[in-house]
């Protein structure tokens, strides 16, 4: 039965708010949310959710909120609930998804980020609604259909469910829970509620968790628990979750779909170990969140299940005759059941419509009480945690002019139409108004339509046929390469294939996943940037999927061009942003250069790259990855740079005679006469930067050390810098006699000074960095007081800026010298003196077009020698085979 309250039962009504948002101020000093800048009590939160719900006008208004995971956001979204309005949350980042609810619902009240700034523009000057008493939130239906249905959520199910989920959680009042997931999404959003429902608190931020910064956060913080759908299971295996350890985590959570049981029992098994517990959970927006919740200590039993109904719920079955005795479409009751569904504003007066929840999921209840999940009767999927509801997405697709039909495939949404040439129209529109991403849509068009003896579509039959043409991946390449949104992540990982002899590349796998450093990170960044554009800051941490969502969202359309175009001067048109390591390494290289042929006298371009190098290693190789392969990679870089450099010295040694077999295996810095300087020194850097990434390996080898760098990722190369400054200041150094700037042992504290400055977050500690150079290289080099200002001068450029603007045709150049840098530097020792006589300028344009010749000639070789290698294991393994058949014949 609906409910249509007349304005005066309203009038003598108190307004109803939500109890947890309300009662804020209960909790007094106790921590609410933690920022990098302080925390916030509970007392300063509930003064400032009071005045945003102030701010939000008198009477009560219907306010749409894009979220994000942000303290404005928050505190915007408390003091709505707590003044009795009601939001309307939706997703932070798909704009095209905020102006059809706009148009649909008129919201009295838009809260978004504009810029830098958040924005709170009131669109009328009354309320414009009847909203029922009970009303207190709406949310897209499962938070991601992109469609107008909103599920219309009751002050009794927030506060029910928020109690309910903490009781069966076992949340206690000093836990802290990281936002890992978008506040947008239910599952999300009830991780807020049920901390802040017990006194417990919030760390916001929307890292994710293969960024190492992330776990840096979860150490500083305290963090005690973090929340997670599959996906995010994925990316924990990836990112060597099991082998670091975070003494503050007590609870790790996980919804949103189905993880396997053997995940399930590995995840549990490895809680057990760490000393935090597993709770396996089963939800729907409908249902405010959360219905059911599978224990830790019933994980190894049950871990097929989605365990008991949370506290106040009941499951039951409603059999359907055509399947086997014991199983049937489970609902659900309970205090945390939706009122019902809005799909226009005159729903939003309506009362409570629906009492128990269909859930459209097939299930068993087993004897103990506890829920098995088997599958879903109606038309939805679930893509990567998102629930699509299927007829919407075909009604969608005829919107945009293409008629088609939508199955599940389990882990993507596929669709077969009969229109040849509409894939890139039919990607689009998904991805953009039900927000999946362009590797979740398989599309297989020119097809028709599968139909039943009935006539009706047969959806078994086109799901296995969209399935058997799935892996024919020129079909999907070519049908996702023409979308308008740009390449996909199918072009991305080919790329990665061919730069970083990476043959496993996929859509999930990152740039520093594939072994990806140094030297190959400024030429694939290079064939990026003209795959996608401008790239984002900390691109080699995203897998393909999450970099080309990140370019496509920054790419604006050609009509903001056209206007972007016509703001920006006309000088200023042709400049491009390029990371600041790539133009430190440039212009290190060409200071080498410049000083060496004599074009100026700015001494330091080497030990600013040793100094790069070791920010390098911290962005590249020190990721989360397991120990092995930390080291494996540290070692792989090392080699990379050995061999092109081994070979040339040996070229140079048996051509010319200049070298000997000391400096072919770079040996010179221990077997060398330091007593005196030769041409034998020529390469005292490159020998330099290998030691160092040797011992970086040797050091990251001790499971203790690897711990303590990856608990104190900061720290640690602060105190190795404290243990360089014990060479640097000769408390503990060799006999180097007076070339002791060239030894490997006393530059440590200069190349773990570049390792901070990439571990530095926060402003005190890249304050801390900087003066390190300032403090520490004055006096080093008494004859060259001038090296020491270039070098300083290169870490604070690492340190405060992450991007320098240069224009186009700079920016290339620039790019292509960081690219060859090695290779410059290795052959500029046989070029420049020959041209000197002749002119400086000269002499250093000749080295560089050499290095960069052997660099294209070196790459070449490797791909070559990579096509090889696959043969030569096939005839070995051959030779192999034909060795053994012959022994068992004999």
């Amino acid at each position: 039965m609906s409910l249509h309250p007349t304005p005066s039962h309203e009038a003598t009504r108190p307004r109803a708010v939500t109890r947890f948002a309300a009662s804020l101020a209960e909790h007094g000093d106790r921590c609410a949310v933690w920022t990098p800048e302080g925390p916030v009590t509970y007392a300063d939160l509930a003064a400032r959710v009071e005045d945003a719900g102030c701010a939000l006008g008198t009477g009560r208004r219907l306010v749409l909120l894009a979220a994000e995971n942000s303290l404005d956001f928050l505190v915007t979204y408390l003091g709505a609930l707590a003044a009795g309005h009601v939001p309307l949350v939706v997703p932070g980042d798909r704009p095209q998804h905020h102006a059809s609810l706009v148009d649909r619902y008129s919201p009295d009240v838009v809260a978004s980020r504009d810029g830098a700034s958040w924005r709170v523009s009131p669109l009328t000057a009354e309320p414009g609604h009847e909203l029922h008493p009970d009303l207190a939130l709406l949310l897209p239906t499962s938070g991601s259909t992109g469609s107008p249905k909103l599920v219309r959520l009751s002050h009794e199910n927030l506060d029910s469910n928020a109690l309910a989920i903490a009781e069966a959680l076992r949340i206690r009042a000093d836990d802290r829970a990281a936002t890992t997931l978008p506040l947008h999404y239910c599952y999300g959003l009830s991780v807020a509620h049920s901390h802040l429902a017990v006194g417990a608190s919030l760390v916001l931020t929307d890292l994710s968790v293969v960024a190492p910064c992330f776990w840096r956060l979860v150490d500083d913080a305290g963090v005690t628990t973090i929340a997670g759908v599959p996906h995010t299971f994925e990316l924990l295996d990836r990112s060597g979750f099991a082998e670091r350890e975070h003494p503050s985590l007590r609870v790790v959570t996980q919804a949103g779909g189905r993880l396997a049981p053997e995940a399930v029992r590995r995840y549990a098994a490895l809680g057990r170990s760490r000393g935090w517990d597993l709770f396996v959970m089963y939800g729907q927006t409908e249902a405010t969140a959360r219905m059911a919740v599978l224990p830790p200590e019933l994980l190894d039993s049950h871990a097929g299940t989605v365990g008991r109904p949370v506290p106040g719920g009941r499951f039951r079955l409603d059999p359907l005759s055509e399947l086997e005795c014991g199983l049937g479409e489970l609902v659900y009751s309970g205090p945390n059941v939706m009122l019902g569904y809005a799909e226009h504003p005159g729903d939003l007066a309506r009362g409570r419509d629906v009492t128990e929840l269909r859930t459209g999921d097939l299930g068993h209840l087993r004897p103990d009480g506890t829920v098995e999940v088997v599958g879903r009767r109606s038309r939805f999927a679930k893509v990567v945690g998102l629930r699509i509801d299927l007829d919407r997405a075909e009604r969608d697709l005829a919107d945009a002019g293409v008629r088609a039909h939508c199955v599940d495939l389990g882990d993507a949404l596929g669709v077969l139409t009969a229109e040849p040439g509409s894939g890139e129209t039919v990607t689009a529109t998904l991805t953009g108004r039900h927000g999946i991403p362009a590797s979740g849509v398989v599309v297989l068009d020119g097809t028709d339509v599968l139909v039943l003896p009935t006539g009706k579509p047969d959806y078994p039959g086109m799901a296995a046929l969209v399935e058997a043409h799935r892996s024919r991946a020129a079909l999907e390449e070519a049908a996702e390469t023409r979308a308008p949104d740009g390449p996909s992540p199918r072009a991305v990982a080919e790329l990665y294939r061919d730069l970083l002899d990476a043959p496993a590349a996929d859509e999930r796998a990152s740039f520093v996943d594939l072994g990806g450093d140094s030297l190959s990170y400024v030429e694939v960044s290079l064939r990026l940037e003209r795959l996608l554009g401008a790239l984002p800051a900390g691109w080699h941490l995203l897998s393909p999927t999450e970099l080309v969502t990140a370019a496509r969202r920054s790419r604006p359309g050609a009509g903001a061009a056209a206007a972007g175009d016509r703001a920006v001067p006309r000088w200023r048109r042709g400049w491009h942003a390029v990371e600041t390591s790539v133009v430190v390494r440039a212009a290190a290289v060409l200071l080498i250069l410049a000083n060496h042929t004599h074009l100026s006298f700015v001494p330091g371009g080497a030990h600013t790259l040793l100094a790069l190098a070791g920010f390098n290693l911290a962005r590249f190789q020190l990721t989360a990855r397991p120990r092995a392969e930390r080291a494996k990679g540290i070692v792989r870089s090392a080699l990379r740079i050995w061999a092109p450099s081994a070979l040339w010295i040996a070229a140079v040694a048996v051509t010319l005679g200049t070298y000997d077999w000391r400096n072919v295996l770079l040996l010179n810095q221990v077997l060398g006469d330091w007593a005196r300087w030769s041409p034998h020194w020529h390469y005292w850097f490159v020998e330099a930067l290998v030691a160092l990434l040797l011992g970086a390996t040797l050091l990251l080898s001790v499971p203790a050390l690897d711990r303590w760098e990856r608990r104190f990722p900061f720290a640690f190369p602060m105190a190795l810098v404290g243990v360089g400054l014990l060479t640097r200041y000769d408390v503990v150094v060799p006999d180097a006699g007076p070339y002791r700037g060239a030894n490997a042992y006393v530059l440590i504290w200069l190349f773990a000074t570049g390792w901070a400055a990439a571990r530095a977050c926060t402003v005190p500690q890249r304050l801390l960095v900087s003066a390190v150079p300032l403090l520490t290289l004055p006096g080093f080099w008494p004859s060259m007081p001038m090296r020491g200002p270039t070098v300083a001068l290169g870490v604070l450029a690492l340190v405060w800026l992450p991007a320098v603007r240069l224009p186009g045709w700079l920016a290339r150049c620039g790019s292509a010298v960081a690219a060859a840098s090695l290779f410059v530097y290795l052959t500029h020792f046989v070029v420049y003196p020959h041209l000197m006589a002749y002119s400086s300028v000269l002499a250093m344009a000749a080295s560089i077009a050499v290095g960069i010749a052997y660099h294209r000639g070196w790459t070449w070789l490797e791909a070559r020698a990579r096509g090889l290698l696959p043969r030569v294991r096939t005839r070995v393994a051959r030779a192999r085979g034909v060795r053994t058949r012959a022994g068992v014949s004999g």
